[in-house]
């Protein structure tokens, strides 16, 4: 096994919260910077980021997987990844028709940017991005795997769209394998009150906006290789396997 230095939950300029300047040559270039091995970009309900941040991966020796912060119909967001980038496309189109049809007001959020490799804006989404989705809960993981992707829920400390904050509780039936938390700091407190988490791969991510909040080499996973499907099957593993 070797350790890979990660953030994996990311926002471009493609997320109506995300900054101007976090393009995806700046975004995999500062990862880069920092010293990360692995990142994924991670956009509200959307992938049409991840081709060209793939792309700039290979350039800068990044290894980005493509993702999706998936926001259900209960507002409850969820980190979607793929082994490729095929598959999150795929994904991305399903969603696309699944999300509630409410025009982005840009001088409120921003502009939705999809870009190229030179980082040229190609395409500018009308569609307002952080809306939610038609998928319930219950329903995105099994959804994300027939897309041969992992789901887990994000940041479950945070006070709003989080699986504690809108749901209060893990669902009886839950399959999930693999949590997000903003802190450690929160761990104990959450694993005591929800025990369903002492059976998760616990991962801390900046859910970064800005560049300079995309985190520092100080969280890693332990891989069999670098290669996108060894990274989800990691997070997939049970901590005590």
């Amino acid at each position: 096994m070797i350790p890979l230095y990660y953030d994996l939950h990311l926002h471009s300029c493609l997320s109506p919260c995300g900054d101007d300047d976090m393009t995806p040559a700046n975004i995999v270039g500062m990862a880069a910077v920092k010293g990360l091995d692995v990142i994924a970009l991670t956009d509200h309900n959307s992938c049409k980021n991840c081709p060209a941040a793939m792309k700039h991966g290979e350039e800068y020796g990044v290894t980005v997987i493509p993702g999706m912060e998936l926001t259900t119909s209960e507002e409850v967001h969820v980190v979607c990844l793929f082994p490729e980038l095929k598959n999150a496309m795929d994904f991305d189109e399903y969603v696309y028709e699944r999300i509630l049809p409410i025009k982005n007001k840009k001088n409120i959020f921003g502009e939705q940017q999809i870009m190229d490799e030179s980082d040229q804006v190609t395409e500018i989404e009308e569609r307002l991005l952080i809306s939610a989705t038609s998928i319930s809960f219950d329903e995105v993981f099994d959804l994300v795997n027939s897309y041969q992707g992992i789901a887990y829920p994000a940041h479950i400390d945070k006070s709003t769209t989080s699986l504690l904050s809108n749901l209060g509780f893990v669902p009886p039936d839950s399959s999930f394998t693999c949590a997000e938390i903003t802190t450690y700091d929160h761990l104990h407190r959450i694993q005591k009150e929800h025990p369903y988490f002492l059976r998760c791969s616990m991962i801390s991510c900046s859910d970064a906006h800005y560049l300079p909040d995309i985190h520092e080499p100080h969280y890693q996973l332990y891989v069999k290789s670098r290669k996108i499907p060894h990274i989800l099957e990691s997070l997939s593993r049970h901590p005590h396997t």
